[in-house]
């Protein structure tokens, strides 16, 4: 729609989100309505719309971006002193919720953590994001009278509120306890009055548009679209980065957080096998090593809940 078509970014984007909505639509009625096995419905969508993608593309032609909003996403920075100041709303931010939380459970009587731990979570918070703008923040250009490096890339703000408010739907409203306890026991769910339907479907149409929104910032980092976009090695390092993070393969389980500390360690492993030169081969199979052992922590871990009672 940009570089063809010739319409303004918002409306591609706005575009590309509406997709990923009807995608998701789409896939998760044929699971809550039809019974597909949603691994079979997944597997079955990745397929055809590369096909959908290679139609589109003509069996093979690159569209580049010029459209300088969505190229800047990936590829420019905040300046610093923008970023310090969303070091500071981020942590004031946590404070308050923090300490907010802690005084209304003391005020109604219930269990809480005591106000000293409570400082430590805001301390370490602080310290981790400070060093982290600290890092962005330096100059990592080679040649910084042509071209300069230094600032937070513009993504990064975007993640950071996509996690918040994510996180807060998870743990803070009555729709995220609900796609909690579908996960857990679709069955116990359904006599608890929660529409289980309605919650799967929404699950697929959250999870497309947040995948439409990955396909943007993907574009932004190549700075074009091609038929292996979002193809090969992207499926595993997604479900990987999940798995590894914590979210477990059986639903009912997982947080935004360590979805994206998942990330971090999938990207550190990748990164990190390309500067010491090892072959594709060996990247595989350690990320795959890593994903495997990850789940079979969760599958201990769920095996042991169920044995002591505690689910």
């Amino acid at each position: 729609m940009v570089t063809v078509l010739g319409y303004p970014w918002y409306v591609a984007v706005l575009a590309a989100l509406a997709t990923g909505l009807v995608i998701g639509l789409t896939l998760g009625f044929l699971v809550a309505k039809v019974g597909i096995p949603s691994f079979v419905v997944t597997l079955a969508g990745f397929l055809a719309f590369q096909g959908v993608v290679l139609l589109l593309m003509k069996e093979g032609t690159n569209i580049s971006i010029g459209d300088e909003v969505i190229i800047a996403i990936e590829n420019r920075w905040v300046p610093p002193l923008i970023g310090w100041l969303l070091f500071a709303v981020a942590v004031a931010g946590y404070a308050t919720a923090q300490l907010l939380q802690h005084r209304n459970r003391t005020a109604r009587g219930l269990v809480t953590d005591p106000i000293l731990v409570v400082f430590g979570r805001i301390a370490a918070l602080a310290l981790v994001l400070g060093f982290a703008v600290y890092v962005l923040n330096q100059e990592r250009s080679i040649n910084p009278l042509i071209s300069s490096n230094k600032g937070m890339p513009i993504v990064v703000p975007i993640l950071a509120v996509l996690l918040i408010g994510w996180t807060f739907v998870l743990n803070r409203t009555a729709y995220g306890r609900h796609l909690y306890a579908v996960g857990g026991n679709r069955e116990a769910a359904r006599r608890a009055g929660i529409n289980v339907d309605r919650i799967r479907i929404s699950a697929f149409v959250i999870c497309s548009t947040m995948a439409a929104v990955g396909g943007i910032i993907a574009a932004s980092r190549d700075r074009s679209v091609d038929p292996n976009t979002g193809g090969s090695n992207v499926l595993l390092y997604a479900v990987g980065a999940a798995v590894i993070g914590g979210t477990s393969l059986f639903g009912g389980k997982g947080r935004m957080i360590n979805a994206v500390l998942g990330g971090a360690v999938v990207a550190v492993i990748i990164n990190g096998m390309g500067l010491l030169n090892l072959s594709s081969g060996l990247k595989y199979v350690f990320t795959g090593a890593v994903l495997l052992l990850a789940a079979g922590v969760d599958a201990l871990s769920r095996r042991r809940s169920a044995a002591t009672g505690n689910r």
